[in-house]
């Protein structure tokens, strides 16, 4: 049985009306089973679907709340006179969100989500919000969702959360199902080389990132896949980023035969 999709919710009832929504929302749920078929089973590629948003999610509304007590102020609030409460509603839809163009194909699956997304989120909104702040949080929740892409600039708070929270769902066990599949390739290995990632507060800067490897091959998921998201999220000054290496290497792969 699939694990609900939650985050905690702080005091914040829009967003507990939101995040149960969306768990009773029959098109999502099928969107993101597609979505894991294709990743999964059709590419051999790690999770896309219900778990892989759900820890995005908490990841990301985690880092917002971190930076907002550290004094950083949600671009919802300081360009539309919205609240912070707001900001969390709108990463936390980014989140569920962004990867549901998967079902469609991986290929620009950034620009299918948006195709797909704006009349979810609409829904989801109409009767907690009145315009033109139901627009508005509906574009902000669509450009949080594109600047996942490598190739788009996060130009907000809450899609630069976004963006890093998607880079750091790399623990072992997202790639535990297309390892098991047969689907050996440096996206499986290097992700079971990633026993634990922890976001906190930080001391030097606000946000705190460890991430503990087990196997040096967790280095292709820091070094390809977490570097230029970090670099180029536009809060890297607030990011420190501490990287535990094994003082003995597991053994990911048995022999091979090619």
């Amino acid at each position: 049985m699939t694990v609900p999709f939650g985050v905690p919710y702080g005091g914040n009832k829009t967003l507990a009306k939101v995040v149960e929504r969306i768990n009773h929302d029959q098109e999502i749920m099928a969107l993101w089973r597609a979505s894991n078929i294709t990743a999964i089973d059709r590419m051999g590629f790690n999770d896309h679907g219900p778990t892989h948003v759900r820890i995005v999610a908490k990841i990301a509304l985690n880092m917002l709340r971190i930076l907002v007590e550290s004094g950083e102020k949600p671009n919802v609030v300081t360009d539309h006179k919205m609240k912070n409460d707001d900001a969390e509603v709108v990463v936390v839809l980014a989140c569920a969100l962004h990867d549901i163009g998967h079902s469609i194909h991986r290929l620009k699956h950034e620009e299918l989500s948006l195709m797909m997304a704006s009349p979810i989120i609409r829904r989801l909104l109409s009767d907690l919000y009145e315009e033109p702040a139901l627009t508005t949080l509906i574009v902000e929740t669509m450009h949080a969702m594109i600047a996942h892409h490598a190739e788009f600039t996060p130009l907000t708070l809450e899609a630069a959360v976004t963006r890093v929270a998607d880079a750091l769902d790399m623990e072992k066990g997202r790639a535990r199902i297309p390892f098991r599949a047969g689907s050996v390739n440096i996206h499986s290995v290097s992700a079971l080389a990633i026993d634990k990632v922890r976001v906190t507060k930080g001391e030097e800067r606000p946000v705190k990132i460890e991430i503990q490897m087990n196997n040096s091959a967790g280095i292709y998921q820091i070094d390809e896949l977490l570097r230029d998201k970090i670099e180029k999220c536009g809060i890297r000054d607030k990011i420190m980023i501490v990287i535990q290496a094994p003082d003995q290497e597991m053994k990911i792969i048995e022999d091979l035969k090619i």
